[in-house]
């Protein structure tokens, strides 16, 4: 396509991009370049000011194609498919350049690259911008009825959120019974309710509502068909031979996470007195009065924070993350222990207090009941040794007192263990979820996008994220039911149309594509006497692993095709350039 008229606009994100790259520079550089129309700098393009100005331009300047260089598109491609819409322009021809996260971000030490590479960039972005064709959304029609994998507290809060706004709901769990961890809490921070008597309350509203099926003892085996019109087939008995189908819209996925379990005589774990966290909460959940061990009382416990999380990086298996949510459940249960015996002993040992938010009070609240609190080195944990008497010892350097060592005699350790990814294999493998390194379901983007999966309609929330306590997890359990009912409600939905394309003259039916394509989104199918391949729109997620599988290049991705792949490349090579 030639005689565009594109406009260009280069942003200084308020000195992310425009203290390490010479923003000005960039825009002459690309200025008089064949198609740019017009060229400008903004302090921030997505600012309001600036999108009035773009769409002032598209009007004023005939344009129809848009290039922004800026931050990742991860943040703002949706910003600027709006801003073109407003200007009349069709979306897809619009291009972000990344030149914060690619460029400026990571060569802060070297000013005059960082130009350099940003001009090669935007040009890059010119030139795939020159041969974009309008494309329109791929529109669905959606099922009104959502699954919702996990019943614990996010799951059951999910399910009936979904249900109060009209949707059907299958809601499944893996377990014989509702609840998840939290169903087996006692008190819980910062409200002080039952956990038990929250879940059960879920649980009766969750069985009453006439949109609601419930499967126990159920799991998800299999999911076909494209977003809006998913049929997940599901195993009603351990064996998987008893299976029921179902038509579902979305999936929301909640399955929760566990603890981290200590490997045998780590922080004297298996010693008598040493309890993990979730253990010494159901020993306070379950008992009354002050706190007893078999064969005496507890008068002194000493906490040892960070077990199992913010582990080195070269420990096999360990975790590098923050779990979050047990620095204020170790102090919570603190707090209960105190309300047992107000003249019991804790010691806290510590190495970063994380009790974010209004979370701080009960922090505060805990050192006024007697709690102490001692800072440990990272790099040397607290020992703890059994002693003959049965006790135990806990010696560790504090921080606070300029490392000083100190030996705490105790009658109970408490290791406060973080949250761990809860492994499924199969889910991850029926679902198509995406996995980071952590072990935990990702999302699109944790701002953005929080509940999204790049599988659309596949949504995550609760613990199965990322650690998270109760009131985060309902929450995000909350978010996941906005989506769900933004995407079925309407009873349609769109996709974006940047997906593969078959040349059928060209194609002979190899099946290499259908291996390639992690999202079974290629089918074959007959062309008159012949057999090709026919991409199924509203699977393909535009990934582009088809295209270079093909032997007889007989597949194109649709706004990122060979020939502007090609172009783009001749941009970063500055070849043809002014």
């Amino acid at each position: 396509m030639s005689g565009r008229r594109i406009g260009v606009y280069v942003c200084q994100c308020g000195g992310n991009i425009g203290d390490y790259v010479d923003v000005s520079e960039v825009v002459t550089a690309v200025e008089n370049d064949p198609d740019v129309v017009v060229a400008r700098s903004a302090m921030f393009t997505c600012s309001d000011a600036t999108q009035y100005e773009i769409i002032r331009d598209a009007h004023d300047q005939e344009l129809d194609a848009l290039v922004v260089a800026s931050c990742s598109p991860k943040l703002h491609t949706e910003t600027f498919r709006s801003v073109a819409r407003r200007a009349g322009l069709n979306p897809f021809q619009y291009t972000q350049v990344n030149v914060r996260e690619e460029c400026s971000w990571t060569h802060t030490d070297d000013h005059v690259g960082a130009t350099e590479k940003a001009i090669r960039l935007v040009r890059a972005g010119i030139n795939r911008t020159r041969l974009t064709e309008p494309l329109e959304p791929i529109v669905v029609e959606t099922t009104p009825r959502s699954l919702v994998v996990g019943g614990g507290i996010a799951g059951l809060r999910a399910a009936l959120g979904l249900a109060e706004i009209g949707l059907e709901v299958v809601l499944v769990e893996k377990e014989a019974r509702l609840g998840g961890r939290v169903g087996g809490f006692g008190a819980m921070y910062p409200h002080g309710r039952n956990g038990a008597e929250l879940v059960a309350q879920l649980e009766r509203d969750v069985r009453a509502h006439p949109l609601i099926t419930v499967l126990t003892n159920a799991e998800v085996l299999a999911k076909s068909g494209s977003f809006g019109n998913y049929v997940v087939t599901i195993g009603l008995d351990e064996e998987g031979v008893e299976t029921a189908r179902f038509d579902v819209g979305s999936i929301v996925v909640a399955t929760g996470a566990t603890t981290y379990e200590p490997v045998s005589g780590e922080l004297g774990y298996g010693s008598a007195g040493v309890l993990t966290l979730p253990q010494f909460k159901s020993l306070l959940d379950e008992s009354s009065g002050p706190l007893e061990i078999p064969g005496r009382p507890v008068k002194t416990i000493a906490y040892i924070y960070c077990v199992g999380s913010r582990q080195d990086a070269s420990i096999e298996g360990g975790h590098t993350y923050c779990s979050r949510y047990c620095c204020t459940a170790a102090v919570h249960a603190a707090l209960l222990a105190a309300e047992r015996d107000p003249a019991v002993r804790q010691y806290h040992l510590y190495r970063d207090m994380r009790t974010y938010g209004k979370y701080e009070l009960l922090w505060s609240e805990s050192r006024e009941r007697g709690s102490l609190y001692l800072r440990v080195p990272d790099d040397d944990p607290p020992v703890v040794q059994q002693l003959p008497s049965g006790g135990l010892r806990v010696t560790a350097r504090d921080l606070l007192t300029e490392g000083e060592e100190i030996a705490i005699p105790a009658d109970l350790v408490v290791l406060v263990t973080g949250m761990e990814a809860r492994g499924n294999d199969d889910l991850v493998s029926a679902l198509k979820l995406p996995v980071g390194g952590d072990g935990f379901y990702h999302e699109i983007h944790p701002k953005l996008r929080p509940v999204e999966t790049i599988v659309d309609g596949v949504l995550v929330c609760g613990a199965c994220q990322a650690p998270r306590n109760s009131a985060e997890s309902v929450a995000s359990g909350l978010a996941a039911v906005a989506q769900s009912g933004a995407l079925l409600k309407r009873g349609f939905a769109e996709l974006d149309p940047l997906v593969a394309t078959v040349h059928v003259s060209a194609c002979t039916w190899c099946g290499k594509c259908l291996a390639a394509c992690p999202y079974t989104a290629i089918e074959e199918v007959a062309e008159g006497e012949r057999t090709v391949a026919r991409v199924i729109k509203t699977a393909c997620k535009g990934c582009g692993g088809c295209v270079p599988a093909c032997p007889a290049e007989a597949i194109d991705l649709l706004g990122y095709s060979d020939a502007q792949i090609k172009a783009m490349i001749d941009g970063l090579l500055g070849v043809g350039c002014t």
